[in-house]
């Protein structure tokens, strides 16, 4: 059943000593809590551990969409030391990479994937983690600046379009190299803000390919049409998707709506519809932070009982 309130260990945000006695001596007093007020912690697992096997990065272009015409973008490919072409490995796939493959960032993919495919906790697991479209040429370094002139297109618009070009334009340069299940149930996708309610749609409209998703302060509002997802969950069929929403308490409110309500009423209705769901809140703002310091956890909760699974 569904847990819409974290079970991820409490430790994991530490809050400081002022604001913990304020709320003790003034019970009934609310108190805000800033995102700046918050520290969040990694763990081992976000740790490089030497005796693991480490697995490979390598960057890669792809230009010539025609799905998003004009458009180019990296891309970081991991591949696992497990890997082997005998076995078709997992396959999880990232927006806005440039913000997952950094191995000191928040969320330190290369890592992460290393210490749990090590201990079985996730399947042998190739990562796509890919960039939104530039239009013109490529900047030199990957990043939000410039911003990424197609990426609120692909990935705020409420339609199969991002499920097509990853299916039709970026996999297959993939499949060309390396055996990659065709198991919806072994495929995974994962986003943070436009790029965690894009992972929503991709699993939404294509659960037939992909049925894990993990969105970090996912934009389920109105900027082109999110804020739609919440009824359109409730009226539709329940669909074969495991889904993990993160938030912060401190994230976005502005004319195109609130975060965190936004979330909750995600939340609100998976549960309605009896999905495989968890909503985890930090006390964060619009940033990876909290997603980055719970990564690992939320990876094993995604990809439980992956062992049942036939690649």
């Amino acid at each position: 059943m569904p847990f819409p309130v974290s079970l991820f260990p409490p430790l994991t945000a530490v809050v400081s000593l002022t604001t913990v006695l304020l709320g003790f001596l003034f019970p009934l007093q609310p108190q805000a809590l800033k995102a700046a007020d918050v520290l969040y912690q990694h763990g081992v697992d976000s740790m490089l551990n030497p005796s693991n096997p480490r697995g490979t990065v390598t960057e890669h272009v792809v230009s010539g969409s025609k799905i998003f015409p004009g458009t180019a973008r990296r891309y970081s490919l991991y591949v696992p030391a497990q890997y082997t072409p005998e076995q078709p490995a997992a396959l999880m796939v990232f927006q806005d990479g440039h913000a997952f493959v950094s191995k000191r960032g928040d969320f330190r993919v290369p890592t992460v994937f290393d210490n749990l495919i090590a201990r079985g906790a996730m399947p042998v697991t190739i990562a796509v983690m890919i960039d939104p479209g530039h239009k013109g040429e490529l900047p030199d370094k990957r990043g939000w600046k410039p911003t990424p002139a197609n990426r609120s297109v692909e990935y705020d618009t409420v339609s199969g379009d991002y499920a097509n070009f990853l299916l039709e334009e970026v996999l297959p340069l993939i499949e060309a190299d390396y055996r990659i299940t065709q198991n919806p149930e072994l495929r995974a996708i994962c986003g943070n803000s436009s790029g965690g309610i894009c992972a929503f749609s991709v699993a939404w409209h294509r659960p037939d390919r992909f049925r894990k998703v993990l969105s970090h302060i996912g934009s389920f509002v109105d900027l082109r049409g999110g804020h739609n997802y919440p009824p359109m969950i409730r009226k539709t069929d329940k669909k074969p998707i495991r889904v993990l929403l993160q938030d912060g308490e401190n994230d976005l409110d502005n004319r195109h709506g609130n975060w965190p309500l936004a979330n909750r009423q995600m939340a609100r209705a998976l549960s309605y519809q009896n999905y495989d769901y968890k909503l985890v809140f930090g006390d964060g703002g619009h940033d990876g932070k909290h997603a980055g310091t719970i990564f690992p956890d939320s990876l094993q909760w995604l990809w439980r009982g992956w062992k049942k699974q036939k690649p």
